[in-house]
């Protein structure tokens, strides 16, 4: 998925040790199987074929996993008033983070008329794009998507002491097999290879949102990968946003729409009312997560 991944399994003395190579391969084989239908680098992918219809205005019937993760996006649409935005994904053409340079004049507002989920038209299992060129990329949805599902398919085959860590998108099925939890590190966005925080969980999700993983930064500012589908700009406010939730898929929404709300963010965290930790670009502060921590001291 672009990305490191990683699954670990505690194993009981009682869980026997072919069960566990088994479940293993089924995980590996899920996270494919979701890179093949999703991915937007894979010309074969049903993404692909998706946005091949977009481009040219059509229409089509698609299936009930990707509808749910249209449903899904389209929730997420509405939470964050239009700023997790799945068709947004077409800026990047805009933004080489590769090359260490700005985009060039007019690459952007070129671009923004064929943002906007609200272009599309979406009624379960049939998805129309009545305006030609636009295109989705479920890159903030998917890979959390996936860490869901892997987890879930440890604990339906019996493991349920595991983590899985799809390149930063954490998913916690079941403490560790002595009953601890499992230590999650956050990373400062700030200082490379220093943590923030070390948070414990027993079950459920973690995900990250920066500014710091895809960036680059030119007279002493830094534009990041997470982009406003209003502008096409990166956001200015939000260094990272963490969240921890009962699944990934919701933890990741969350973090990045936290990113994408500014100054607005925090409080919007605060009134979700998950774990969560923020610290914006002068390197303040907050969320329940930071508290925790300070009365545990």
């Amino acid at each position: 998925m672009g990305s490191p991944c990683e699954i670990r399994i505690d194993r009981p003395a009682s869980v026997d040790g072919a069960r566990v190579e088994r479940a293993l391969d089924d995980a590996v084989a899920e996270i494919e199987r979701l890179e093949a239908r999703y991915s937007r680098y894979r010309e074969s992918s049903f993404l692909s074929q998706i946005n091949r219809i977009a481009a040219a205005g059509g229409a089509l019937e698609v299936d009930l996993e990707t509808a749910s993760l249209l449903d899904y996006a389209a929730t997420c649409h509405v939470q964050s008033e239009g700023l997790f935005d799945v068709t947004s994904g077409i800026l990047r053409r805009a933004w080489r983070f590769a090359e260490g340079r700005l985009p060039e004049p007019g690459a952007i507002e070129a671009l923004l008329p064929r943002v906007g989920f609200e272009k599309l038209r979406w009624q379960s299992p049939r998805l129309a794009f009545p305006v030609p060129g636009l295109e989705l990329d479920f890159g903030g949805i998917v890979k959390e998507y996936a860490a869901d599902r892997v987890a879930g398919a440890l604990q339906a085959a019996g493991l349920r002491h595991a983590l899985v860590n799809l390149g930063g998108d954490v998913r916690v099925a079941g403490p560790r097999a002595d009953g601890g939890p499992w230590r999650i590190g956050i990373r400062h966005p700030r200082r490379p290879g220093s943590l923030v925080l070390d948070v414990p969980l027993y079950e459920g999700g973690l995900s990250t949102s920066g500014d710091y993983e895809r960036c680059i930064e030119i007279d002493g500012v830094r534009y990041g990968h997470v982009l406003d589908p209003r502008t096409g700009w990166p956001v200015r406010f939000m260094a990272s946003a963490s969240v921890v939730a009962p699944l990934c898929v919701v933890a990741g929404s969350a973090s990045t729409i936290a990113m994408l709300r500014g100054e607005g963010g925090a409080a919007w965290l605060e009134g979700l009312g998950l774990p969560c930790l923020w610290i914006d670009v002068e390197g303040r502060m907050g969320g329940s997560l930071v508290r925790s921590e300070a009365n545990s001291d």
